[in-house]
């Protein structure tokens, strides 16, 4: 089946950048548009006194889909969001530290800037130099940041400016011996790697659907620990938040962050019919279907740019999201023309001074869209050059 023919994506554009946003497919769309009518039609019956059955049972479609246990799961509606609840409830102290790497997502550096602002613990963040070449290296380069003051780790694992598979397990594993809360921002790991949750062994794991997972914009989750959870604070303190035992839904963690005030859960509700899409179209093949296919576009991109790969040839590094190198150029400028001129939506990231083209392969796109991107990149290239 033509997967393309699934999707609202306009025809005339290139759609290289699943990464930023997703793309929902068609009949998740409307089942998430059913629930937003369904909302509509009786407000007070449906927020009041149906809902919780239905996050009850959308929470444990979504753990069995993660391999987590559903009383872990809150949702959320991005991970930025998450690891904000999760930075502003940890009890920081001036010169607590937060180890990141500088591969991570730019909102969620700011988020541990700014709580750092507010309780003077200090976040720092450890190079991790391309390319990399094993996991074990990439563990130890990491781990090298960590002090005697390391109270938290902050990792990506998938990156977004340079689209690797961190070996966060690893560095779960080694935190926890160590007494080191860890934070897994998830943004680009469901839908994209088969994920199993508890075995990345974090301490929170927040993480996008709205992605790699194919459902609306608006849903994420957030995964905690049991030991972990009575840290958590909700970012909008509501009705769930103080009530005495015995709770809806069992739990004080689950309570404060399902009851936030009135808002819209129709993406939330729609992840079943995201998690049905993906088990009816065989989601593994079609992971390694864009695997290969993304190599076929780092093969090609490598010999337009003769540059090296930052990372092995993989799925351990990458799936069906790659950051490839590119000669010195205006990426701004690049990205830009790349649409404007050729109609590829594809983003050109610059970071630590190098320029390099992430490229997000999914169901819909073609050996024809790839050919599009390296016909296009070869002829504006010399035109965007730094």
């Amino acid at each position: 089946m033509d997967l393309r023919k699934l999707f609202f994506l306009d025809p005339e554009v290139v759609f290289l950048n699943h990464g930023s946003f997703g793309a929902t497919p068609l009949p998740v769309f409307e089942e998430y548009q059913a629930w937003q009518r369904r909302l509509e039609t009786q407000p007070v019956k449906f927020l009041s006194r149906e809902l919780g059955d239905h996050l009850r049972a959308v929470r444990h479609e979504l753990g069995e889909y993660l391999g987590a246990a559903a009383q872990n799961l809150v949702f959320v509606p991005n991970v930025t969001t998450g690891v904000n609840a999760v930075a502003r409830s940890l009890p920081l102290q001036p010169g607590d530290e937060i180890l990141g790497s500088d591969h991570e997502y730019g909102a969620c550096h700011k988020v541990w800037q700014f709580v750092c602002g507010k309780t003077g613990a200090v976040y720092r963040r450890q190079p991790v130099p391309l390319p990399v070449e094993t996991a074990e290296a990439v563990v130890a380069r990491f781990w090298q940041g960590v002090t005697e003051r390391t109270r938290v780790i902050f990792l990506s694992h998938i990156t977004s400016p340079t689209a690797l598979r961190l070996p966060v397990e690893a560095i779960c594993r080694r935190a926890r011996t160590a007494g080191i809360w860890t934070v897994i921002d998830g943004a680009h790991a469901p839908g994209q790697i088969a994920l199993d949750v508890p075995a990345v062994s974090a301490d929170f794991y927040a993480g996008n659907l709205h992605k790699w997972a194919l459902s609306p914009k608006g849903a994420g989750f957030l995964c905690v620990r049991p030991e972990c959870q009575a840290l958590m604070e909700p970012l909008v303190v509501s009705w769930g938040w103080g009530n005495a035992p015995p709770y809806r839904t069992g739990s004080a963690f689950l309570e404060q962050f399902d009851w936030v005030g009135t808002v819209d859960p129709s993406a939330y509700l729609a992840v079943p019919a995201a998690i049905r899409f993906q088990a009816e179209h065989d989601w593994s093949r079609v992971r390694r279907d864009c695997h290969s296919l993304l190599r076929e576009a780092r093969q090609q991109v490598e010999a337009l740019a003769g540059l090296p790969p930052i990372c092995p040839d993989s799925d351990e590094w990458y799936g069906q999201m790659a950051a490839l190198p590119l000669p010195p150029c205006d990426a701004a400028a690049l990205q830009r023309r790349l649409y404007d001129v050729n109609r590829v939506e594809v983003p050109i990231v610059d970071w630590g001074g190098q320029q390099f083209v992430r490229v997000s392969i999914q169901a819909y796109n073609t050996a024809e869209d790839i050919g599009s991107l390296v016909s296009a990149v070869s002829e504006l290239l010399p035109q965007c050059r730094g």
